[in-house]
């Protein structure tokens, strides 16, 4: 199984959190789509022997482009790989982009699943943050998407400054009454260089608590499971058989190949990303070179790698397959380092695997970077 990612950048505005790659000027965007279709052309040797089984527009805000531009590059990636028979075909969306007209559009496009960008159904959160979109738009596109879409994933934030437990509960249960199969949900993290850190350096903006986002987080875990989600990564909850097959697809270190400024690729063994700067890649597209950056990933990387995507989901890390994969060295060393937080009760062993407990969860990353393989090659 391989996918293929596509990284709009592109944006109406900048959110004040955000520090992915876009641009809020659309005037390149007609050259911007052809550098991407001729970038998937150029790439197809990557995949001459695997077939996709996922194609994800990412950004920046995909819903930017029309149904015309989005159907162009899913035709392109169908006239140069084999694509499985049914893919998992997924644009991401503001509820701002997503009219009627636009919703019923796509559900005659190729596209068949929706990841859609609430953050927050209380219009002070949308503010805050410099969402393009309001509480009301957020509903009404959700109305309408439930009627045409039966694949849909919406995003939240919890931890958010003066977001108490009983409005995070809200905003749960507001979309949970839209029946939507899968939710993903973040911690709002404070990132340099965003207007967020300025604001909050400045003091307009209280900083966001650990305690308030671990609080918000068991209310998430708590409330998502009695509704039959199960917690399979540690933002991610889907019913059965809802699963983002992309997202997946990265935390079991699956193939993929990133198309666009500041897209990554990962084969197994090397890790690639493009050059995050919309003229640069453009100019290096145009000259049918790739401006592409590689690393080999040394063991102690993939090992790594796989202790952090391991923590992070319901697969956990297996004990067998660190032995198999990196040897003895790497499997002593796991189990040493371990065994704090088994003692701490932060992570437990079954069936040979080692995963988080519901206390260990919220302090995944942080429990994995102890785990880590460090300087030893």
């Amino acid at each position: 199984m391989s996918g293929i990612y596509i990284h709009i950048p592109f944006c109406k505005q900048a959110c004040h959190y955000c520090d992915f790659h876009f641009s809020t000027s659309m005037k390149k965007k007609d050259e911007i789509i052809l550098a991407l279709a001729k970038e998937i052309c150029l790439r197809k040797i990557e995949f001459e022997n695997d077939v996709v089984e996922t194609i994800y527009f990412g950004g920046g805000t995909p819903s930017v482009l029309n149904t015309d531009e989005i159907n162009f590059l899913i035709n392109t990636v169908y006239e140069n790989y084999q694509v499985a028979e049914n893919p998992e075909i997924t644009l991401e969306a503001n509820p701002d982009d997503l009219s009627t007209e636009r919703i019923l559009e796509l559900s005659k496009s190729a596209v068949n699943r929706l990841s859609i960008g609430i953050q927050s159904f209380f219009e002070d959160d949308l503010k805050m943050m410099n969402r393009a979109h309001n509480s009301a738009e957020a509903i009404k596109c959700l109305q309408e998407a439930t009627h045409y879409f039966d694949n849909i994933s919406l995003d939240l934030i919890y931890g958010i400054p003066g977001l108490t437990d009983e409005m995070w509960r809200q905003n749960i249960e507001t979309a949970l009454s839209f029946g939507v199969p899968h939710i993903s949900s973040y911690a709002l993290t404070v990132e340099p260089k965003t207007a967020l850190k300025k604001l909050i350096d400045t003091g307009k903006i209280a900083e966001p608590q650990d305690e308030v986002a671990s609080n918000h987080f068991m209310i998430l875990v708590d409330m998502l499971q009695k509704n039959d989600f199960i917690h399979y990564e540690l933002s991610n909850f889907g019913k059965e058989n809802y699963f983002s097959k992309n997202n997946s697809a990265y935390w079991l270190g699956k193939k993929y190949i990133g198309i666009g400024p500041s897209a990554h690729s990962y084969d197994g063994k090397k890790r690639g990303w493009n050059i995050a700067n919309n003229s640069l890649y453009l100019k290096s597209i145009q000259e049918s070179i790739l401006p592409l950056e590689t690393e080999t990933l040394s063991q102690s990387d993939r090992y790594n790698e796989y202790i952090m995507t391991g923590l992070r989901t319901i697969w956990g890390v297996s004990l067998q397959r660190i032995e198999e994969e990196f040897g003895w060295e790497y499997l002593n060393y796991l189990k040493k380092q371990s065994q704090k937080f088994l003692d701490d009760e932060l992570v437990f062993i079954e069936n040979n695997i080692l995963k988080p407990t519901a206390k260990g969860k919220f302090l995944t990353d942080g429990i994995a970077s102890e785990l880590f393989y460090l300087n030893l090659e």
